[in-house]
């Protein structure tokens, strides 16, 4: 590692373009960069999250997650490149069902919040939406790999539960919305 970032700046970005993995050079303003720094956000985010008091199980999942990013984020850096398995879905599928099973069933519609490590997670719920959005425009353009947007997809989905977890561990309610139209 000591040899890969021996120089933190190059000023080869000072014209708006920024090298990719495979050495190609695109604007700044890309789809594919966009992406790539939707998919940094995110594991900016669930880092923050990670400071907090949550759950073991979420901590450790959330670790993989981290790690899982970082491997998207490559593979969105490295136009053809493939390093998000099918098998990272079903991982997180599989957490999602043991979460969702402990927790009562919705019967309203819930607002961020509750506490802090929920509210990080709601968060990173809605960064990893707006990744996904990211990539849905980009694979319009240029080829990824569904299990790109599908593990995204699940992503939100799992951090949905999380929040809910996090407030539950927490025994703090989850902000129920109120439809005042009712």
């Amino acid at each position: 590692m000591s040899n890969r970032l021996s120089k933190i700046y190059t000023r080869t970005g000072d014209s708006g373009t920024t090298g990719l993995g495979d050495g190609s050079r695109v604007n700044k303003d890309s789809l594919r960069v966009t992406a790539m720094g939707d998919i940094d956000e995110l594991n900016a985010v669930i880092g923050l999250l990670r400071t907090e008091p949550i759950p073991e199980k979420i901590q450790h999942t959330l670790d993989d997650v981290q790690h899982d990013l970082f491997d998207l984020g490559g593979e969105i850096c490295i136009p053809g490149y493939i390093m998000v398995k099918p098998e990272r879905i079903v991982a997180l599928e599989t957490t999602l069902d043991e979460l969702n099973l402990k927790l009562a069933h919705l019967e309203e519609f819930i607002l961020p919040g509750g506490t802090r490590g929920a509210a990080y997670c709601h968060l990173a719920r809605t960064i990893c939406r707006r990744a996904e959005r990211s990539l849905v425009k980009l694979s319009r353009e240029e080829s990824i790999t569904e299990t790109s947007i599908q593990y995204l997809n699940r992503l939100s989905d799992l951090l949905f539960v999380m929040c809910r977890s996090i407030n539950q561990a927490a025994n703090v309610a989850d902000v129920l919305w109120h439809n005042k139209k009712a």
